[in-house]
Parts: C-alpha cells; sequence; structure tokens
C-alpha cells in the first residue's frame, strides 16, 4: 500500500513515496519542485511512479497552488487529504487561541518531532525551531502541550526588506561574524543573529515555565545555516515534516 507525502512550502513542494504509512519508514523515492514548476510533474518526476493508495499532505500555499497540485494527481485517482491543525492529534494538544488557525506545517512538524523525542527516551520540554523562508520558534511541554511560538523573516526575508527599505543596501553574500567590519557581513550577522537571539528568548521562557532545561530541535532546509552560531546545544533532525505526516498517516489509513 504505497503512500505519497506531500509538504507544499513558500517557494517549494516535497514528496516523498513509502512502501506503508508507518513510523520511521524510509522513502522508496523523493523529490522536491519549485512552485513555480508544478506544472511539470504529472509529467516528469511523478510520470514513472505507481500510484499511491493514500495521499496525505500539509500546505502553507494558497488554495490556487494546491489545486495545482491536485490536478497533477488526477491519472491516479488517489483524493489527497491535507492536514488542518486540530485540538489534539498524535500525541500533541494544541494551545492556539484558534487551534485551526495554526499553520499544518507547524503542527505536523511538531508531531514528528514530540515522537522523535519520545522515540529516543523520555518526554521533556522542548523548543522546536523551523528555518526556512519564514523561521518559527514553538514551545512544547513535556505532556505534548504546544503553548505557543514565534514567526519571524528568514534570511532571505529579512535581507531583501532592508533592501528595499534602505538606500544604498543590496542583498549580500557576506558571512557571520562576530565583529563585522563590513556591510555584507554586518547584514548577514545581523539576520544570524536575530534569530539565534529569538531562539534564545523562547529557551528563556521554557525554563522559567517548566522548571527544567528544554530539549532544542532544529530543522528546515536552511537549518545548516544555524548550525555555527547557536548558542546552546540542539539537536538537527531533516524531514520532521515527514516524519509527522507519516505518524499522522499510520493511524488514519492502517486502522
Amino acid at each position: 500500500m504505497t503512500f505519497l507525502a506531500l509538504d507544499i512550502g513558500n517557494t517549494r513542494l516535497k514528496w516523498a513515496l513509502y512502501d506503508f504509512p508507518r513510523c520511521g519508514a524510509q522513502p522508496l523515492e523523493q523529490g522536491a519542485e519549485f512552485l513555480e514548476n508544478i506544472e511539470k510533474l504529472a509529467e516528469g518526476a511523478w510520470s514513472h511512479l505507481k500510484a499511491p493508495k493514500h495521499v496525505l499532505g500539509c500546505a502553507v500555499a494558497s488554495d490556487v497552488i494546491r489545486r495545482r497540485v491536485e490536478e497533477q494527481m488526477e491519472p491516479w485517482d488517489a483524493a489527497p487529504q491535507w492536514v488542518v491543525a486540530s485540538e489534539a492529534e498524535a500525541g500533541l494538544r494544541n494551545g492556539y487561541d484558534h487551534p485551526a488557525r495554526l499553520g499544518a506545517d507547524r503542527w505536523v512538524a511538531m508531531i514528528g518531532a514530540y515522537q522523535h523525542m519520545l522515540a529516543k527516551g523520555a518526554a521533556q520540554p522542548m523548543v522546536l525551531v523551523m528555518v526556512g523562508t519564514a523561521v518559527t520558534v514553538e514551545a512544547v511541554d513535556a505532556s505534548g502541550m504546544f503553548l505557543g511560538g514565534l514567526i519571524l523573516p528568514g534570511h532571505g526575508i529579512m535581507l531583501r526588506a532592508l533592501e528595499s527599505g534602505t538606500a544604498g543596501l543590496h542583498v549580500p553574500t557576506g558571512e557571520v561574524k562576530p565583529f563585522p567590519t563590513n556591510t555584507s557581513d554586518a547584514l548577514t550577522s545581523g539576520g544570524t543573529y536575530a534569530i539565534a537571539g529569538a531562539v534564545e528568548c523562547m529557551v528563556q521562557h521554557m525554563r522559567q515555565h517548566c522548571g527544567v532545561e528544554p530539549r532544542c530541535i532544529m530543522t528546515g532546509g536552511a537549518a545548516w545555516k544555524m548550525a555555527p552560531t547557536m548558542t546552546r546545544p540542539f539537536e538537527l533532525v531533516d524531514n520532521l515534516i515527514f516524519d509527522g505526516l507519516l505518524y499522522i498517516a499510520e493511524r488514519r489509513f492502517s486502522s
């Protein structure tokens, strides 16, 4: 029973095909496509795939983008399901004021991270950092309650905002330095330390709220850029959204 997991972000669609929806499964095939090239999937990367029995995805892109993806799946006759954040699912409880308004990617990544932590040992408070086009910093206590989270611009958005709003500045190719001595390094370092500072603030909030040091997990396509700059130990985990989708799918489709 093949299973297709979809992650439609702000700039790319990532997909992975599994032989069965179960936790820890390794993908048979996987890939990514920029959103402007979605129409190429049916005749390109997906043309030789075995038709999946089930499709589950999370999408932060517009409904128009999601419909374009669904059109590429018409030859399979497999109606996709899309995750929407709820009050509780897969061991997590949602503390958002309006649970359904929480981004599906954030919810699914938290489920993946929480289950990843449980698989490695006892539950503990957790700070999850997802670094992509935008950056999110989530707080989950040891019982699985999502307490709340931060959203801030990713590196690219920060730099483009400065370029458009400040005379004489251009998107740099600088490096992160403790004491930048040129504009490119100053811009790159400023954006990187802004993200690291947001993480540090959330860790302090969690330590004060829970009374213990939280476990820090980082994921996302640009997470590796933050690694040298983090002020505390953290675990870098790839594909947490796919891990979360597998965990959800195992319970939805295997019963």
